[in-house]
């Protein structure tokens, strides 16, 4: 199945970690040195190259920062199996970020880009009630999505006691806890736990957390969008593990 990629750093990210791209169209005229790198990277790898007016790039992915460039993309995620990453993953320092719910594609975009800056080996969402990897998930990741698996699961609940019989330990984001995040040993294998953009964590998937926690909020806000507070609690965890290795 084809779709859609935009945006320089997304396009260049594919390209270099050997996604598979039909074709790439370009900007006419438009002689910006990642412009060229994007050209030079594609048809080093034998993706066929047009240049076309604005108007033709804007009618392929609509009123978005396409920034010159536009590709058709035959490999629109990277997938693996609950097994095999759990296999492929050196026990002691697996780090899985778990998504329940998650269907904004702008959150969806941004919660990769911040799981592959923290580090994690995947992301685990269900195959229901979750995003596709679209070219808006794409462009907002900036590329990220290259460098991490996505495993769909059927069942989110049994996964999550897969991970837990595996010697994970698994803990669920929840804004209205009292179980502060600073107050937990993070340490060791950690799958986070975020929930969707209004409801949160769905009853099932609170239960077969072993924990849930919040993040302490001292202002008069009391709530984050999903993908700054997730983004939080990873690089906690990050923190963790940096001190430990002191």
């Amino acid at each position: 199945m084809a779709d859609l990629l935009y945006g320089v750093n997304p396009i260049i990210e594919a390209l270099e970690q050997k996604r598979q791209l039909k074709v790439l169209w370009v900007l006419r005229g438009d002689t910006k040195p990642r412009l060229r790198s994007a050209i030079k990277l594609a048809l080093d790898s034998s993706v066929t190259v047009k240049r076309v007016e604005r108007f033709e790039l804007d009618k392929m992915v609509g009123d978005v920062a396409h920034q010159g460039m536009v590709a058709q993309c035959l490999a629109p995620e990277r997938t693996i199996s609950l097994a095999d990453l759990l296999n492929g993953s050196d026990v002691g320092s697996r780090f899985f970020l778990v998504l329940d719910g998650v269907t904004d594609p702008h959150n969806f975009g941004a919660l990769i880009r911040s799981a592959v800056a923290a580090g994690c080996q995947g992301v685990i969402v269900g195959k229901d009630r979750s995003c596709p990897l679209t070219a808006v998930v794409e462009k907002t990741s900036a590329g990220a999505t290259a460098h991490i698996p996505v495993c769909r699961v059927t069942n989110l609940s049994r996964a999550l006691e897969e991970l837990k019989a595996a010697g994970v330990w698994v803990y669920g984001l929840a804004g209205e806890e009292s179980r502060c995040i600073y107050d937990v040993d993070l340490g060791g294998d950690v799958a986070l736990v975020a929930g969707s953009e209004g409801k949160g964590l769905r009853p099932i998937i609170r239960k077969g957390c072993d924990a849930l926690l919040s993040i302490p909020m001292l202002g008069a806000i009391q709530s984050l969008n999903v993908s700054v507070a997730t983004g939080i609690a990873l690089f906690e965890v990050v923190r963790r593990r940096v001190e430990i290795k002191k």
